[in-house]
């Protein structure tokens, strides 16, 4: 997946990962109870953005994104200071 978006400034752009449907002890989740991500993959990075780079996975504030849809991909934008945590 090549990004559509250049993100500006100190902005990166995303993809979200998708929610575990199972629980540890093996349930099925239905859609409406799984919990919205907080993890996505980094694509594309704002010339500002200095912690993070394209295919780091992050942990972000979950209210603090913008969501949009291009050519049927869907992405994020998040501000580098929402990030929380890359994960190694």
């Amino acid at each position: 997946m090549s990004a559509k978006i250049q993100p500006l400034a100190e902005y990166v752009v995303a993809v979200s990962e998708e929610p575990e449907t199972k629980t540890a002890s093996g349930l099925y989740l239905p859609d409406n109870a799984a919990e919205k991500p907080k993890v996505a993959k980094v694509i594309a990075v704002g010339k500002d953005v200095k912690q993070v780079k394209v295919s780091d996975r992050i942990i972000y504030k979950s209210y603090s994104t913008t969501d949009v849809k291009v050519e049927r991909e869907e992405y994020i934008l998040v501000k580098e200071e929402d990030i929380l945590a890359t994960i190694q």
